[in-house]
């Protein structure tokens, strides 16, 4: 749009609009190539990324905005991150320099500043499969696209069509799915489990992944990065219900998550070759956690097959909440809940996962 065409008013609030995103940025720990520069982090996927989506949902299980959730976030306040404190939503805006927090899109106090520099849409509970938010009331994928369609106006509407498309190409945006859907669509409720195999449950997600990701490449997303399913039965969890006496993981969820996983960075390399101008990128968490877990130790934990809260066996969400003991210190833990990683480990898993995929987004 021809800027003689914009009100001065308009023009000026895009103006500072635009210095403020260049002034309040972080210093990241991340050395960048030269030549990749990266506005905002955009955020789609489960309870891993959400950072307090859910928090309004009055229809779900799957929210923690109460304590001892947050418990060594700032302030020591509940936001609807599943954690102790950050997680990896927050950790890669931060690593990358943009900003310190990720901020969840239905976040009350959003600031239209927020906008230029990236928010989450990811929803606890949902899952590539439509089944798993709907048995979770979560935001389904599709609903996370209608707030990401929701967002493109409001950026069109702050700093103008050529602007938004700049930011919307040039952003990292990260997809986050698949352990509901193995663990409790297709393991736990059975839902699944009666009218498909393995072989073809994960068939079903990676088209819905490779749907998904065409869309929001439709809507402007260039720079995908998709993160792999992890070690899902290895979680506290898992390990209670199907591990036996010795709590060992739960190979079978393992070997659906690694099934999954080789399908899906197969259908990425694919898409990579056959939308231009696109990056798409597997980024895989599975074996760099699973080696935090099984050698713990060494990674300077103490704990690998319980959760900080409560028994550290199985509680979650509303059913870890502060009628339950923590422990003294999460950052001793592997994991903060029966399913969340600590604050800890995520610090331990984003930096090199990001040192190691960042050049394929160039």
């Amino acid at each position: 749009m021809d800027s003689s065409l914009i009100p001065s008013s308009l023009l000026l609030r895009r103006m500072l609009l635009l210095l403020m995103t260049v002034f309040c940025k972080t210093k990241g720990a991340l050395q960048l190539p030269p030549n990749l520069k990266v506005p905002a982090v955009l955020v789609f996927g489960d309870s891993i990324m959400d950072t307090g989506n859910n928090n309004n949902n009055t229809h779900t299980l799957a929210k923690c905005n109460f304590p001892p959730y947050g418990r060594d976030f700032q302030g020591a306040i509940p936001t609807g991150r599943f954690g102790n404190g950050k997680v990896p939503s927050d950790l890669i805006a931060e690593e990358l320099g943009i900003k310190d927090l990720l901020p969840a899109y239905f976040d009350p106090n959003l600031q239209p500043n927020d906008l230029l520099t990236g928010v989450c849409f990811a929803s606890g509970g949902s899952g590539y499969d439509p089944l798993t938010s709907k048995m979770a009331t979560a935001i389904s994928l599709s609903g996370q696209i209608d707030m990401f369609k929701d967002y493109i106006r409001k950026l069109e509407g702050l700093v103008g069509e050529d602007r938004t498309n700049f930011i919307l190409a040039n952003s990292i945006v990260l997809v986050v799915e698949g352990s509901n859907d193995i663990s409790n669509t297709y393991f736990l409720s059975h839902a699944r489990e009666v009218q498909y195999d393995i072989p073809t449950y994960t068939d079903l997600m990676v088209s819905s992944a490779s749907s998904f990701l065409k869309e929001i490449y439709q809507l402007g997303a260039r720079r995908i990065g998709v993160l792999s399913a992890p070690p899902i039965g290895c979680v506290p969890f898992q390990r209670t219900i199907l591990g036996g006496l010795l709590r060992k993981c739960a190979e079978k969820y393992n070997e659906a998550a690694k099934l999954f996983n080789s399908k899906l960075a197969k259908e990425l390399a694919s898409l990579n070759q056959n939308l231009p101008n696109a990056r798409v990128v597997y980024l895989d968490v599975y074996n760099p956690l699973l080696d935090i877990i099984v050698n713990y130790q060494n990674y300077g934990f103490k704990v690998g097959d319980r959760g900080c809260c409560g028994t550290g066996k199985i509680e979650t969400a509303v059913f870890c909440n502060s009628l339950d003991p923590t422990c003294q210190n999460a950052g001793d833990y592997v994991f903060w809940d029966g399913f969340h990683p600590s604050e800890s480990v995520y610090r331990k898993l984003v930096p090199p996962i990001l040192q190691k995929y960042m050049y394929q987004f160039i």
